[in-house]
């Protein structure tokens, strides 16, 4: 998803609904972001999924037919997608899809407008001698781009509503609620990660960015990884959880760092609950800490005028 399109998607969201806070903002977000529907966030997920997904059910099935014209192939593949590393070639396995049919699906869901490619910015393994060879389990592997949802509601539809699809039919919601409970962190993990991303391009906006995204290779993962034309190299790490980060994390990250041999200008943290008295201390230009309501920043300079279409239309 372009920053653009999650930026305007979130401030809809907002400008819509009005959420008491942002944590609330960004989980109810991340499951009806792009719906396009008055949201009332007073109400818990549980009684919100009875009265807008299970009672509607038929309705934003065939809505969800015609998006995937109604091709096995296309569905699988965001079933794949929507709960695995969001990784190509391992959504491809994931869903029995074959470089062939699954690069077809792949390029349907792109030209619909339903996902977009995050490209890797990972360098190919190359041998230090001229003639060398490369190591087995090295030149085995393959660089893989990822996916990224256009809109929160739709991964939540794969992710959550399509593998209980005859249960829900059959009004049995057990199942569904019980994953959606289970799961709801780490499923908002990734929205949150896309904001977060925002965030940080939000607040060194002076700057010419060269690159930013996520970052990813056979052995590192980064969340962030934020380069600005006078070489200054910001990475962030995200996580939607009810504890505080703690030092340990800052120590995790300056280890990635090592790995990839770059020295970050400033290291960011995005946190869902907070940080440890510790971390706190540590803060400084090198140092950056963002909690929820740090994401209110995003809804500056723009108003309820910016409500986009709706996801049903």
């Amino acid at each position: 998803m372009t920053h653009s399109k999650l930026l305007d998607q979130f401030r809809s969201f907002y400008f819509r609904n009005y959420p008491n806070d942002m944590e609330l903002q960004i989980e109810y977000f991340s499951v009806f972001g792009g719906l396009g529907w008055d949201i009332d966030t007073s109400k818990s997920f549980e009684t919100l999924l009875h009265e807008l997904i299970f009672e509607n059910f038929e309705l934003l099935s065939e809505k969800m037919t015609q998006l995937t014209f109604n091709n096995n192939n296309n569905k699988r593949l965001l079933r794949a997608l929507a709960v695995g590393d969001r990784r190509i070639f391992s959504a491809f396995k994931r869903a029995g899809l074959n470089n062939g049919n699954g690069g077809a699906a792949l390029q349907y869901l792109q030209e619909k407008g339903l996902i977009s490619i995050e490209y890797s910015r990972e360098e190919p393994a190359r041998s230090l001698q001229p003639q060398g060879k490369l190591k087995r389990e090295i030149a085995k592997h393959r660089i893989s781009h990822k996916v990224l949802f256009s809109q929160p509601f739709v991964r939540f539809w794969f992710y959550f509503i399509a593998p209980h699809i005859r249960d829900i039919k059959e009004k049995n919601y057990e199942n569904v609620l019980k994953m959606f409970h289970e799961r709801q962190n780490s499923y908002t993990s990734l929205v949150f990660e896309e904001l977060s991303e925002v965030l940080l391009n939000y607040h060194i906006r002076d700057a010419q960015i060269l690159s930013s995204g996520s970052y990813w290779d056979a052995k590192v993962e980064i969340d962030i990884l934020t380069v600005t034309q006078d070489e200054k190299v910001y990475v962030g790490e995200c996580k939607w959880t009810n504890h505080k980060i703690n030092k340990k994390e800052f120590h995790k990250i300056i280890e990635k760092c090592e790995k990839l041999d770059i020295e970050p200008y400033q290291v960011t943290f995005f946190s869902k609950r907070g940080f440890s008295k510790e971390l706190l201390s540590m803060q400084s230009k090198n140092l950056a800490l963002y909690s929820s309501e740090d994401f209110s920043a995003l809804l500056k300079n723009s108003s309820r005028e910016e409500l986009i279409e709706n996801f049903i239309s």
